[in-house]
């Protein structure tokens, strides 16, 4: 006998928005007890950013962009597994090196852009650096979480988008905060 899990996928050409709250609803609210957990997440970093505030600006601008990035590919991987294409090693060999790629050049972009702006070397390399760690990670967090909950027989394009951009938005404050008090403590 053959105990093979199908995966229902929301539509909302088709479903009900009963049926379309019912996929939705488990992932979501994961999402806000882990957006809750960010917030405590953030305190722990309270004697950094209370000694320069100027850390603060910088924190929605790197879990932005990471998320982005994650969001990325996430929906571009969901789509693929829908239609039967997606190789999961092809994925993560490219996936990495995207990351990597865009990491470089988001970090080195964007510690200019806060040394030309605010002339503070250290604040700078801290944003800098965090931003290629955050960017290079989010593509693999988004293709791990995309790829378990597809194993899990779960509709991959309604749960692992909030539940790969609050874990990569969590990942994003723990580099930003710890790199930020390394280099300006």
């Amino acid at each position: 006998m053959n105990h093979q899990h199908s995966i229902e996928y929301a539509d909302d050409d088709t479903e009900s928005v009963r049926t379309l709250v019912r996929l939705r609803f488990p992932s979501l609210i994961c999402g806000l007890f882990l957006g809750i957990a960010i917030s405590f997440l953030t305190s722990r970093f309270e004697e950094v950013l209370s000694k320069n505030i100027q850390v603060a600006y910088f924190l929605p601008f790197v879990i932005y962009m990471a998320a982005a990035v994650g969001t990325q590919t996430e929906a571009i991987y969901s789509r693929d597994l829908r239609s039967g294409r997606a190789s999961f090693h092809r994925y993560l060999v490219k996936e990495s090196a995207l990351g990597l790629v865009l990491g470089v050049v988001f970090g080195v972009v964007s510690g200019f852009i806060v040394e030309w702006w605010l002339r503070d070397t250290l604040l700078s390399l801290s944003v800098g650096f965090s931003m290629f760690t955050a960017v290079m990670t989010a593509p693999l967090i988004a293709l791990l979480i995309t790829e378990i909950m597809q194993l899990v027989h779960e509709d991959p394009a309604v749960a692992s988008g909030p539940i790969a951009t609050v874990v990569q938005d969590m990942l994003s404050v723990v580099i930003y905060g710890t790199i930020c008090s390394i280099l300006l403590l």
